[in-house]
């Protein structure tokens, strides 16, 4: 046991004490010493029933014969912190999560981790440390949220912003508007439709890391207490067979993540996150091969944003071991690797037949034959951008545009509700990026006013920050180089032509090369201005093309 060095022989007596001081029998202190992660706080509703899910944890450690040692960590709610300051601290919130957890594990000493996260930034960042740390780790979240109902169809968060931009333009009342924001969000959990947090909480069932209906199991049913018990008798088992994380997180488990990313119409930030946690786990994986693999996957869900349905839904008709049941009639995963469950993936899937064709498309009749995300590359674009195509309406797969330009993601909102944005135009917002912005933030509010206004079929969106997983629409991000570091993006012009052809993957800024070095001598790159951490995390992250990870 990775304990022991902190724990055994006479030396160590000092330290046993300290455990007795907090309560712990010299039996509890020679078992397994097991932490629980909890992300628990009583801002985030996906973060406001981890205790039940900790408590259920510790019963299953304690079950196996160990010994459950809970500690904090942070979370962001992005829907609370969208579109003000708050948003600069989200994805550098992933860092302090993962940060924190290898000090808490490293500093005592622990035999194992079961990590408990639930929305966005949470999941990736305890992932990330489970491949920095390497110990026998496991993933258990807190589960999705109920869709609610609005005048009879379901409405989730992404239903009310873009009920604001329904608002703006008069076609919803201030008493619709508070009628549906008391009913968008019935429950806890996770925002309910295939958005970030339940994006990377599918994604963790794919690659191994979490046991079979980690990603779909709403938090309000009791099934997902007796999957935290389970996983906390399985840490036991990972414990005694020395079963790490970089046994499970293998080049191949990411091919396979991607795969189901791409098959489910994920989140564009799962390329973001998964990127970064293949830097943790050691894997080399970048753009190209993520558009290799989406290239050849077909989109078999289409749930909110891209369609009605949410994840309580997909959980019905036989969760992502359905999903990837399916994408094995074509053979598209590695079936021979292990995961948390003491099971290879494929035995996990074998026979998992979906139920009907309404939530999970049949692999012959796909929604399309390419994955949910494209990767965008042009002079616009050298190192990349990114969109969520399965989200995108057939009229702005390949679409000519007229830039209107802004520097930050306020001047863009204030203009697409005062009815500034015609149709035709391309909304280009900068200097969002990870050092500009600095925090790359989520850009919901403009996307999603958009799309209330009706605008989301005729205008685009291109910023060197990043969406959120419910954005509809050509809403391209993640745009590198950012304006902060000299990319193309600082040089557009309000009036200029922007060429979008998401078929082709191209990106281009229609504009001579000579009048862009023109433009280039002329252009003075903002400079960071912020103070603290983001100061700090501005000065060390990395561009979004290799998962703004901090260096």
């Amino acid at each position: 046991m990775r304990s022991q060095n902190m724990k055994e022989g006479a030396s160590k007596a000092p330290h046993r004490s300290l455990l007795k001081a907090s309560g712990y029998s010299d039996m509890e202190i020679r078992k397994p010493l097991i932490g629980i992660a909890n992300s628990f706080n009583e801002i985030v509703p996906g973060h406001i029933e981890l205790r039940t899910i900790a408590e259920a944890a510790k019963k299953g450690v304690l079950m196996a014969g160990g010994t459950p040692m809970e500690f904090p960590a942070i979370a962001v709610c992005d829907g609370i912190a969208m579109n003000h300051e708050g948003m600069k601290y989200s994805l550098p919130s992933r860092e302090i999560i993962a940060d924190s957890v290898e000090i808490m594990v490293k500093a005592h000493g622990l035999d194992g981790v079961v990590l408990i996260p639930n929305c966005d930034k949470s999941v990736p960042a305890m992932l990330m440390a489970a491949a920095r740390l390497n110990i026998p780790a496991i993933v258990v979240s807190g589960g999705p949220m109920l869709a609610g109902s609005y005048n009879g169809n379901a409405a989730d968060l992404i239903t009310v912003f873009e009920g604001v931009g329904s608002h703006a333009t008069g076609n919803m009342s201030e008493e619709e508007l508070y009628e549906l924001e008391n009913s968008a969000c019935p429950t806890c959990g996770s925002c309910s439709g295939m958005f970030t947090a339940n994006s990377m909480n599918c994604i963790s069932e794919a690659i191994g890391m979490a046991l079979p209906g980690n990603g779909t199991i709403p938090a309000v049913y009791s099934d997902r207490k007796r999957l935290a018990k389970a996983s906390g008798i399985k840490i036991m088992e990972l414990v005694e067979k020395d079963i790490k994380p970089r046994d499970i997180m293998t080049p191949k488990a990411f091919e396979n993540a991607f795969t189901v990313d791409m098959a489910l119409g994920c989140s564009t930030n799962t390329v973001l996150h998964l990127t970064a946690i293949a830097n943790e786990a050691q894997v080399d994986f970048n753009l190209d091969k993520i558009n290799e693999i989406s290239l050849k996957t077909p989109n078999l869900c289409r749930l909110s944003p891209a369609g009605p349905n949410h994840i309580q839904d997909l959980y019905a008709v036989g969760g992502i071991m359905a999903v990837m049941n399916e994408l094995d009639k074509r053979e598209l995963l590695h079936r021979d690797l292990i995961t948390v469950s003491g099971m290879n993936i494929g035995e996990l899937y074998k026979g998992q037949e979906k139920r009907g064709s309404k939530i999970i498309a049949d692999i012959e009749k796909p929604y399309s034959e390419t994955g949910g995300i494209r990767v965008l590359r042009g002079n616009l674009a050298p190192d990349g951008a990114v969109v969520k195509q399965s989200a995108v309406a057939p009229e702005m797969m390949q679409k000519t545009t007229k830039a209107v330009v802004f520097e930050c993601e306020e001047d863009a909102v204030e203009s697409i509700l005062a009815g500034k944005i015609q149709k035709g135009d391309c909304v280009v917002i900068r200097y969002e990026g990870p050092k500009g912005g600095p925090g790359m933030r989520e850009m919901l509010t403009p996307t999603s006013s958009l799309a209330g206004m009706g605008l989301d079929k005729d205008v685009a969106l291109i910023t060197d920050g990043r969406f959120s997983g419910g954005t509809r629409g050509a809403a391209i991000g993640h745009v590198s180089p950012e304006a902060s570091e000299g990319g193309p993006i600082g040089l557009v012009e309000t009036g200029d032509t922007i060429i979008i052809d998401i078929i082709n993957g191209k990106l281009e800024l229609d504009v001579d090369e000579q009048t862009l070095e023109e433009r280039r001598k002329n252009t003075t790159i903002k400079t960071c201005k912020s103070q603290g951490y983001l100061k700090r995390y501005s000065d060390m992250v990395s561009s979004s093309s290799t998962g703004a990870i901090v260096k």
